[in-house]
């Protein structure tokens, strides 16, 4: 009779009567087949992009061995194809290859280990259309696992510790590179693959929530902070970027989208100060600024109103076919329009209302005086000065002209036709250097400035 082999690990069984005189060797390779088998290590030399992993029986050959150490220098993904494609197999690999190393033994699934890892697999033998399977693609259970490796950047799902980082979760995946769901499947947590940033589906509960970070434009909604600027709120809506609601889901402010406006409901209520001592309001009708009743400013469309707890009309500024009238306890106003402004009843200060001086330091040539933006002028003459005729004057507008010789003196005053002087004689100054002259002026009437004579050589 002929010897027999066992399927998996080809091992010799002599048939009754068989190899007589020699059956201790068969016995001899037999154990050495077993041993590797139990606890054979062997280091596989990889090269260019596929391996055949065989077991032959009867003979020591690599597919034998438990532990699988690749090495070599293979030229990119290396496919180990084990062969027989009928023979269970089980091994315990470890790729240090460079590359990653992909086991196969039939047209069924496939086990790829990347380089660096590692991992326990087995084949089911199930001939041509054999499949390999890994122990760790499926769930395993530990009462504690202790990490003492650092993740790399590539890792698909990878587990690590470092001392200084602690527990380390990194994954690479072409959506999040690590997810955390719940028992329903659902997304918990999740960070975008390439991405730090966190997205947490649900809400979060937490004793304290510190932001280090700023915002920046185009947020949807985030919340930072800068040394400078403390808490920072930032949103982008259509509507608005930021809206504070209350319990009741109500509208208690928004921010208008893209502008620095804040809006409030109508008859909301923005209190300000210790117990509501200040209140900005709107009842449907009016704008409101009050004190909890005891005295208000209240804005109608045409009209602001400061009064008292009884709304007596204490001031009143309001408008009228295009006037404005500012009124006084009902009775004295200031009236406002077109034509300038109408005073009823007296007018007094407290202090002296001074009128605006142009102090200019440098004149010479043609000066044109701006009558509309002040009533004296000091004029300092660095070289011979012509009055030109003015555009802005005022009926009834009266001051000084103050003319200040430089420090070469002799300038002369020429004047335009709008400027009238006593006999029509001109304006003749002090020559000396540093002098200083003032001569008076009234508007007569558009175009008459009237000059009265000068008082020279003030000292």
């Amino acid at each position: 009779m002929v010897s027999s082999y066992t399927a998996n690990s080809g091992i010799e069984k002599p048939a009754t009567g068989d190899q007589s005189g020699t059956w201790g060797d068969t016995t001899n390779l037999n154990m050495d087949i077993i041993d590797r088998a139990i606890s054979g290590v062997v280091s596989l030399s990889l090269s260019g992009t596929t391996t055949t992993l065989t077991t032959t029986d009867g003979a020591l050959t690599d597919g034998m061995h438990k532990v699988l150490v690749l090495a070599g220098s293979p030229t990119g993904t290396n496919t180990i194809t084990i062969a027989p494609n009928d023979a269970d197999k089980f091994y315990l690999v470890k790729n240090g290859s460079g590359q990653s190393a992909v086991f196969s033994q039939g047209t069924g699934a496939n086990v790829t280990i990347p380089n660096g890892g590692a991992d326990i697999i087995f084949s089911d033998g199930a001939g041509s259309g054999a499949a390999v399977t890994s122990i760790f693609a499926n769930s395993l259970s530990f009462g504690k696992v202790n990490l003492t490796s650092d993740t790399a950047s590539g890792d698909a799902a990878a587990l690590g510790y470092t001392a200084a980082e602690g527990l380390i979760l990194t994954g690479q995946g072409s959506t999040n590179d690590v997810t955390i769901k719940n028992d329903a499947d659902a997304d918990v947590i999740t960070i975008a693959t390439g991405g730090t940033s966190v997205d947490i589906v649900g809400d979060v509960t937490a004793a304290t929530v510190n932001a280090d970070g700023d915002t920046s434009a185009g947020d949807n909604a985030a919340m930072g902070y800068t040394a400078a600027e403390g808490l920072i709120l930032t949103g982008q809506g259509s509507t608005s970027d930021i809206t504070l609601k209350n319990d009741a889901d109500g509208t208690v402010f928004t921010v208008p989208t893209g502008t620095d406006d804040i809006l409030f409901p109508d008859s909301a209520r923005a209190m300000f100060g210790a117990g509501s001592d200040l209140k900005i309001w709107h009842d449907g009708t009016h704008s409101h600024i009050d004190n909890d009743g005891a005295g208000a400013l209240f804005i109608a469309s045409d009209s602001m109103y400061i009064t008292n707890s009884d709304r007596d009309e204490n001031f009143i500024l309001g408008a009228d076919n295009g006037a404005v009238t500012l009124y006084f306890d009902s009775a004295a106003k200031l009236a406002t329009n077109t034509g300038g402004v109408t005073v009823t009843g007296a007018l007094s200060a407290s202090t002296i209302v001074l009128a605006a001086t142009d102090t200019d330091t440098s004149n010479t040539g043609s000066v044109t005086i701006d009558f509309a933006a002040h009533q004296n002028f000091v004029l300092t003459l660095t070289g011979n000065v012509t009055l030109a005729n003015p555009s802005t004057e005022s009926v009834g507008q009266a001051g000084v002209f103050v003319f200040i010789q430089d420090g070469t003196g002799s300038r002369t005053l020429s004047l335009g036709t709008d400027y009238e002087s006593p006999a029509g004689g001109g304006i003749t100054l002090s020559t000396a250097a540093n002098a200083v002259d003032v001569v008076p002026y009234f508007v007569k009437a558009s175009g008459s400035i009237q000059l009265g004579a000068p008082q020279l050589a003030f000292s």
